[in-house]
């Protein structure tokens, strides 16, 4: 029988502090992401503000709007926004998510695990979420210490997946690693130079597909941890890929052979 993964205390302090550092919440903009917040129950909502048509345009896809909307002019939402950002009308300001503990994750969802090994573009992660909801994953972890917090661009570039893909932040890869192998996954560290990555020899067996830095790959200790090393194929005449693109590739092998 598996080990049950433990609740690591290192995970619930480090959940603990990301909260206190984001006590008064961040700004949400774009209608996919606001709407995803908004129809969330388990999200904390704390101010909404909208143009006129970008009320609108929530009211035409009747979603909930759970607090009083502050109807603004749209310069007001591009002071509020980060620089070049597309709000769309609609800006809301949210607490972080509280993830669920890694037991919880693995009892009641299905699908592979995603984990990340300091990927630091919060537009990565986002399309790397959104990739992760279009596939059916089940999560996705991510170091603590060497990833950006939940925010704006992130929410945005998920476009609505940061309220259904559950992200969990750890300290420890190579430890929550050995808890996902203890509990019955095979775990896959995606880099050059791997096995030509072949969603049918993992039919049956769920798998948790660790993904490296942009430029630099996997970590030495997080590739040694893993059970094999893999890579996707590419016949063409580029060597490698963006990690958001690599990873919706491999999620589809993965699912394409479920």
């Amino acid at each position: 029988m598996s080990k049950r993964p433990f609740r690591s205390p290192s995970s619930r302090t480090a959940r603990s502090a990301a909260g206190r550092e984001a006590a008064h919440g961040y700004w949400m903009y774009g209608l996919h992401a606001v709407e995803a917040a908004l129809r969330n129950d388990r999200r904390h909502l704390h101010e909404l503000l909208v143009t006129k048509e970008g009320l609108a345009a929530l009211e035409a896809k009747q979603v909930p709007v759970r607090i009083t909307p502050n109807i603004v002019e749209r310069q007001r939402l591009d002071q509020l926004c980060e620089r070049d950002a597309v709000h769309q009308g609609v800006l809301l300001r949210v607490e972080p998510l509280t993830a669920p503990f890694l037991d919880e994750i693995l009892e009641q969802r299905e699908g592979p695990i995603l984990i990340l090994d300091q990927v630091t573009d919060p537009r990565n992660i986002g399309a790397i979420l959104r990739s992760a909801a279009a596939f059916g994953a089940a999560a996705l972890v991510v170091q603590d210490r060497n990833t950006p917090q939940e925010g704006g661009a992130l929410a945005k570039a998920a476009s609505g997946a940061l309220d259904s893909v559950p992200v969990l932040r750890e300290v420890n890869l190579s430890r929550i690693i050995a808890q996902l192998q203890n509990a019955g996954l095979w775990t896959v560290g995606l880099d050059a130079g791997g096995t030509r990555l072949d969603g049918a020899a993992f039919r049956g067996r769920r798998v948790a597909l660790v993904l490296g830095a942009e430029g630099a790959g996997l970590r030495r200790l997080t590739r040694e941890s893993c059970d094999e090393i893999a890579s996707v194929f590419m016949p063409g005449s580029m060597e490698s890929l963006n990690v958001s693109n690599a990873a919706a590739v491999a999620l589809y092998e993965l699912v394409r052979a479920g």
